[in-house]
């Protein structure tokens, strides 16, 4: 059993965010492997998203300080993380960036304030078994059975669903256990796909490995 790490971005609701126009910073890799690093929110599971990948495409655990401009790779995967104030640059590659980027419980999170939804407690703190029923399968949910178990915390989560995304799927005690960006590569999990406890969860980050391929 892993211990249980509460993962919080604090106790008050997280305000919206309004993002101006900008240009995303457009990356293009070529005769080289790809490419996929794994920003590290100081999470304890960050280590495991990259060994869960390693034998399949080239990736590192990195900082999230530098700027998006530095960022060399095909995909990012936002890794969880104790709170907002530990993300660093994260809403920036999120802003900015054009690659495809997954976030995981934390960096789910960060996709929702960053766009301009709401991060809210919830009902059930540290670290727990949670079905999760599948309501749209779209890329990064391909081939999952409609229901299976995930290991996950909701110490805090996605309450209000950023305006340009959609729901993935849902659970008895969260709404929104995952959503999609609608023109952007861009999808954020509320579980753990990298634990052994999680069901699937490497079908997911090949899925996620194969946008990253396009």
């Amino acid at each position: 059993m892993i211990a249980a790490c509460a993962i919080s971005l604090g106790r008050a609701n997280i305000p919206a965010v309004s993002l101006p126009a900008k240009k995303y910073i457009s990356i293009t890799r070529t005769g080289v492997a790809m490419r996929i690093l794994v920003v590290n929110n100081y999470g304890q599971f960050n280590h495991l998203i990259c060994r869960s990948i390693r034998d399949k495409v080239e990736t590192d655990l990195v900082s999230n300080h530098p700027p998006p401009e530095k960022i060399d790779a095909d995909g990012l995967i936002l890794g969880g993380g104790p709170t907002l104030d530990r993300a660093g640059r994260c809403a920036d590659y999120l802003r900015d960036l054009s690659i495809p980027i997954l976030g995981i419980c934390l960096g789910m999170q960060l996709m929702g304030t960053t766009f301009g939804g709401k991060v809210a407690p919830g009902t059930i703190g540290g670290y727990a078994e949670v079905e999760v029923e599948v309501l749209l399968e779209n890329e990064i949910l391909k081939g999952l059975p409609p229901r299976f178990k995930t290991w996950a915390s909701h110490a805090d989560q996605v309450v209000e669903l950023p305006s340009e995304f959609e729901v993935l799927a849902r659970s008895d005690v969260c709404e929104i256990e995952a959503m999609r960006h609608l023109e952007r590569p861009m999808y954020g999990v509320q579980w753990h796909p990298e634990v052994v406890h999680t069901e699937h969860g490497q079908e997911l980050l090949d899925n996620f490995i194969a946008v990253c391929k396009r």
